[in-house]
């Protein structure tokens, strides 16, 4: 019986993508010529049965005839892959004289796949320049954007060994997504002109070839080091939420009978964006039943963990005790199985920090999330928003600054705002974070942020009428906030914020 062309068939800690042809180590990418996937096709279809070296000439080559040896030297190269270095053979075995076959015993999962990670190619950037000195920059461009996006723990990131083949050949991204096993393909060109420099950069859906994002870049040619820097932050920072979400779209086109755990997250993902409550309760399901499929899934603990912070931003929290706890487990799962996933550092920390109002561990795993990623604007977002609440305002808007730098096109930039106008208001500069709250609350008129930032600072900036219309739409959202407990929903470190925070609260019309 042959594979099924969707199949996904696990092996040790090897996963093969029957389908698209793809090898995999522990989620990692594994780079493997055409025909050396080919034959581990073959082999595994066979199940255990004995493959030929004509059956292999057959369907590897087409019936192309090719020397023997040509068989052996891919067969090694699978092998060495396999990790089967000196002689040993613990999947493809050698039958003398007759040819080979797959050791099937040691499928333990022929089934669904607990996580089919979205995979990309960057390609080499082209030097459109007559200088050909530039090419050097093109390469260096190229390999610290691969280095940069290697970093995005839920993204498989082709090594530029393997990608770089693919220089100065013309070769459309269909065939380059069939030969390498991606879904995307990110590639770019290099243009000089007088004394400035030009960056394109596109990211490309292989399977349809439609352009998912594009952007330009320009910079004078005598700062080309940090042009590049600023080329690799800017697309690191754009691309990665637009793959996130061509990956929802991908996830909710399936049909329900063969969702597994990443599609169970990437819809979570889609509805928790929208915070709703419904969307929100439905979200936190669907991340339950991620982490069902794998109860390793740091990243959908993380996101779980958030959904509490949601419910606590919009008052919806129904038991507040229960939910502080149950918070609070999530957060710690995900902070101790993504001890390398900087979104579940971040996704955990900041639970810890808004929910369950330990600042102390807030900086320890935004630092480390930031550590591993330093792309990755909702860290920045959320090392800001600690900063404010830790008696750093100014560190807090060159955080939020990042932040917005890395993602302007943000979802989240509407809390960014916030997070600045939070900043502001522990400056003392209480003009500027009204003027940014009611920016805010402009186009979302029940911002629990915006609405406590507006009524502490129109109240302290002697602005009391403005200041008592946010509290009375405060008090509806959230009708047990008082003085006496104000901390808990908005944790502060220093007794002067809290006392600065207090008093406008009062002024607005908070009770004791």
């Amino acid at each position: 019986m042959q594979i099924e062309i969707n199949d996904l068939v696990s092996f040790g800690p090897f996963r093969f993508d029957a389908r698209r042809r793809v090898l995999s180590r522990d989620d990692d990418f594994l780079p493997l010529g055409v025909r050396a996937l080919e034959i581990l096709y073959v082999l595994v279809a066979a199940k255990g049965g004995l493959v030929t070296k004509d059956d292999l000439m057959s369907k590897v080559w087409d019936g192309t005839v090719v020397e023997e040896n040509s068989i052996q030297v891919q067969i090694s190269a699978l092998r060495r892959a396999l990790g089967e270095d000196g002689g040993s053979q613990r999947y493809v075995l050698t039958v003398p004289s007759r040819g080979y076959r797959f050791d099937y015993a040691r499928v333990t999962r022929p089934q669904t796949q607990l996580r089919n990670k979205p995979s990309l190619a960057v390609l080499p950037f082209k030097n459109m320049s007559a200088d050909g000195e530039q090419e050097y920059f093109a390469d260096g461009v190229t390999d610290d954007i691969i280095t940069a996006l290697s970093r995005v723990r839920w993204l498989t990131v082709i090594a530029s060994n393997s990608s770089f083949t693919y220089k100065s050949r013309k070769i459309d991204v269909e065939q380059i997504g069939q030969e390498l096993g991606v879904g995307y393909v990110l590639e770019g060109s290099l243009r000089k002109a007088a004394n400035r420099m030009r960056i394109v950069a596109h990211l490309v859906d292989t399977s349809t070839g439609a352009h998912l994002w594009s952007n330009s870049f320009e910079g004078e040619l005598a700062e080309v080091f940090e042009l590049q820097d600023q080329v690799t932050a800017r697309v690191v920072g754009a691309i990665a939420p637009r793959l996130e979400q061509a990956e929802i779209e991908r996830a909710q086109r399936k049909p329900t009978g063969s969702l597994d755990a990443y599609d169970y997250f990437l819809r979570g993902m889609a509805l928790v964006r929208r915070e709703t409550k419904n969307g929100t309760d439905e979200a936190l399901r669907l991340f339950h039943r991620a982490i069902e499929f794998d109860p390793e899934y740091a990243t959908a603990y993380g996101m779980a963990a958030w959904c509490y912070c949601i419910r606590k931003h919009h008052g919806w929290a129904s038991d507040s005790s229960r939910e502080v706890a149950e918070a609070e487990r999530l957060a710690r799962l995900a902070v101790e199985l993504g001890q390398d996933d900087a979104i579940a550092l971040t996704m955990g920390g900041r639970t810890l920090v808004y929910v369950v109002g330990n600042l102390g561990a807030g900086t320890a795993l935004f630092d480390r999330a930031l550590a591993l990623n330093s792309n990755l604007a909702i860290a920045w977002n959320a090392s800001g928003w600690l900063k404010s609440r830790l008696g750093h305002p100014e560190l807090a808007l060159d955080h939020l600054a990042q932040a917005m730098r890395l993602s302007p096109l943000d979802p989240m930039m509407f809390n960014m705002h916030a997070g600045v106008a939070f900043a502001h208001f522990f400056a003392g500069r209480y003009d500027e974070a009204s003027l940014l709250a009611e920016k805010i609350l402009q186009e979302r008129p029940n911002d629990g942020p915006a609405l406590r930032i507006a009524a502490a600072s129109n109240a302290l900036g002697g602005r009391v009428l403005e200041a008592q219309r946010a509290m009375q739409k405060l008090r509806d959202m959230f009708p047990a906030l008082r003085i006496s407990n104000l901390n808990e929903q908005t944790p502060l470190h220093r007794l002067e914020d809290r006392a600065s925070w207090a008093n406008g609260m009062r002024i607005a019309g908070l009770p004791d």
